[in-house]
């Protein structure tokens, strides 16, 4: 979405200047990623506000005005009555910038990246390569610790800036908890990985589960099949909550309703977790440009757990944004 297009949102929300001090919000609007605390002051004619250290590095880059942040006292004198401020504004922050000011929160930035552009599905495409290909080249032995390290180097040099967040390598029966961090312990059978790749901020999530016994083909069966059919009904207009329901229904079916617990899957960009969230309770309809991850799972509580996980891009025809098989062997 075009700059001026939020600002008229903005005024229409009755904001004059909205103050921005997210990382990804001032990435979105200025192509700059920040390294220490910076503001993005969006008002009719915005400018970043960034420490004289990066001043240099954020002139080159953002494609906004670019001016030396000094100190919030002094900004505040500068701005007006009503003002704008986002949901992950600390307490801390949000207190000092004082009670003169009538503030409103809005995610009016957020729901702005909800669509993306050609560049970013590009962005997140080249994320979503790296990943796939260095997910290749691993070789899954040793122990959790050790494969998933293995993994994020091997992002590294094939160009991700650094891993999406903490790989998950949950094998056996650590398989069941859903975000199971890595352990020493050696891999075994089921093994549940889930791992992204960060190019040009634009980040990548996949999920694969690698199984033996038959027990554990049983269940990957169930997921595929939960996944499979969700993908199918993805298109604009659809709500969120009916994405998941689709799946659920599928996995409810086969017993074992109890065992999925999570959401289907969340919007993927600059976050890894993003609007809209494919859950019960996002009466949210899917929108053409929208990227989201399909990722229906089974626990079995004490025993093992399989989860799928692929990037769709919303489309009249949207697409699987992955290539990598979803059956995957030792």
């Amino acid at each position: 979405m075009e700059i001026s297009e939020i600002v008229n949102q903005m005024h229409e929300e009755g904001i004059e200047s909205l103050l921005i001090f997210k990382p990804e919000n001032i990435t979105y609007l200025s192509g700059y990623w920040p390294t220490s605390t910076s503001i993005l002051l969006l008002k009719d004619d915005p400018v970043l506000l960034v420490p004289k250290l990066d001043l240099k590095e954020a002139e080159e880059i953002s494609a906004l005005e670019v001016d030396e942040l000094r100190s919030l006292p002094k900004l505040k004198k500068t701005l007006p009555v009503h003002l704008g401020v986002e949901p992950s504004l600390d307490i801390a922050t949000y207190k000092k910038i004082g009670e003169e000011f009538k503030i409103q929160v809005t995610d009016l930035v957020e729901r702005s990246r909800i669509i993306k552009s050609e560049g970013e599905v590009h962005n997140i495409q080249k994320a979503i390569e790296i990943a796939e290909k260095s997910f290749l080249e691993v070789e899954m032995r040793g122990s959790e610790d050790e494969a998933a390290a293995r993994l994020e180097y091997i992002m590294r040099l094939n160009g991700s800036s650094k891993p999406a967040f903490n790989t998950i390598m949950a094998s056996g029966r650590r398989s069941s908890f859903p975000h199971a961090s890595t352990s020493p312990e050696n891999i075994e059978s089921p093994l549940v990985i889930d791992w992204g790749a960060v190019y040009n901020h634009y980040a990548s999530d996949t999920s694969r589960t690698l199984v033996e016994t038959e027990k554990e083909e049983e269940i990957f069966d169930i997921v595929l099949e939960a996944q499979e059919k969700a993908i199918k009904n993805i298109k604009p207009g659809v709500k969120a909550s009916y994405i998941d329901k689709v799946a659920r229904d599928i996995i409810t079916d086969y017993g074992y309703g109890e065992s999925f617990l999570h959401s289907t899957g969340h919007g993927v960009g600059l976050e890894v977790h993003e609007m809209p969230s494919l859950s019960s309770k996002e009466d949210k309809k899917l929108e053409a440009g929208m990227v989201i991850t399909v990722e229906p799972g089974i626990y079995v509580e004490g025993e093992f757990g399989v989860r799928v996980e692929d990037m769709v891009l919303v489309g009249k025809r949207s697409r699987v944004l992955n290539n990598i098989d979803s059956r995957l062997s030792f």
